[in-house]
């Protein structure tokens, strides 16, 4: 898949713009604060129906003006989409797909299928188990149905078990109400863990192959899915029943809590350089290294889950490496549609590529590089 064009409305500091795109590597170019990210938020809007960076979506539409708007249209393997987004100055979004209101943002999920990366991805590594779901959890709902249906319904469900565990006082009546919501929580849970296992399938050789290019050879890469209800070879039903008896055994450390011990909600991504678990142990490098493999790897699980390839957007990221890695980044964006961000661009490469200046919420001038 890739973007064809981009319809910008008073979106952030665009007024009104309009961007054409090259299949391949796209690269917009300017200062810091001239509206390169802006940009790759109003893409990633498109995509996930949400911004890359703020909770309040008001922040999105131009100062003054009463609503912010985004067409983007996309080419897929069997026909093109045209998506529109529309956000008021209070924060409320609309979304239309070829023409037709949603009832749902969710409903634009698996449309437009996004891989993101910025220096700030590094939290992928170094922060807590929330964001390495939070990883696996933004690209799933993009890859799978089941997947985002299985996590609203889970989560829903969790919220309410907590809250019983809070507020309930009647010990006949929390045990019948948490026999129900244990039976809910399993029912839910057993596809978030097998998809998320098939996930960490599907990128964990792709992932050690870039890790071990960007590092020179010199380091070795592994993850893993970490819980102890993902015991390989389960089924479905089998995961369900463990988590049913998981769930009725952590009852009385629930209950003292007044919290949810296990399930998908706390599990967790291993990621193992050279032996050593860098998530704690790791130096910023490794680190480093090993969110952009898990980013680049990504991409195939996108291939094997769809069969489209998604798009590439990468914020800043030429700052943060030397030239070698630069280059393997590059070259990694052969056959993928990628959106880069930069201050400058000065890095010798095989790779043909469209270059867009941009200033003060204005592309002012765009220049192609073909090659072979």
């Amino acid at each position: 898949m890739y973007i064809d064009a981009l319809r910008l409305k008073d979106f952030r500091n665009y007024a009104a713009e309009d961007a054409v795109f090259f299949e391949g590597l796209n690269i917009f170019k300017g200062s810091n604060a001239s509206g390169k990210t802006n940009l790759l938020e109003a893409v990633y809007v498109c995509g996930v129906g949400k911004s890359l960076r703020t909770n309040q979506d008001k922040e999105m539409v131009r100062w003054d003006v009463p609503e912010a708007s985004v067409k983007l249209t996309l080419v897929k393997k069997y026909g093109k989409h045209d998506i529109e987004i529309f956000i008021d100055s209070k924060g409320k979004k609309r979304v239309l797909i070829d023409g037709i209101a949603q009832v749902r943002m969710a409903e634009l999920l698996g449309y437009l299928n996004i891989v993101f990366f910025s220096p700030d991805e590094l939290k992928l590594i170094k922060e807590g188990p929330s964001e390495r779901r939070r990883f696996m959890d933004i690209s799933l709902c993009q890859q799978s149905r089941l997947y985002l249906k299985s996590l609203s319904a889970y989560n829903k469900a969790l919220t309410q078990r907590n809250k019983i565990l809070k507020t309930a006082y009647n010990a006949e009546t929390v045990r019948n109400m948490l026999d129900v919501f244990d039976v809910q929580l399993a029912k839910y849970g057993a596809p978030i863990i097998e998809i998320r296992k098939r996930f960490v399938a599907n990128i964990s050789q792709t992932a050690a192959e870039w890790h071990s290019k960007i590092s020179g050879g010199t380091e070795s890469l592994s993850i893993a899915y970490e819980s102890p209800i993902a015991d390989d070879g389960l089924t479905a039903r089998e995961i369900t029943d463990v988590l049913i008896r998981k769930y009725a055994k952590d009852r009385e450390r629930d209950t003292e809590t007044q919290f949810t011990n296990s399930g998908p909600h706390r599990d967790d991504l291993k990621v193992i350089v050279n032996g050593v678990d860098i998530r704690k142990f790791g130096s910023q490098g490794q680190q480093r290294s090993a969110a952009l493999s898990l980013k680049l790897a990504e991409i195939e699980s996108f291939r094997i889950e769809t069969g489209e390839t998604p798009v590439l957007l990468l914020d800043d990221v030429l700052s943060e490496l030397d030239l070698a890695r630069q280059k393997n980044l590059l070259d990694a964006t052969k056959g993928i549609q990628t959106i880069l961000t930069c201050t400058h661009f000065d890095i010798g490469t095989d790779v043909g590529y469209r270059e867009y200046i941009v200033t003060e919420g204005k592309i002012v001038g765009q220049t192609d590089i073909y090659k072979e």
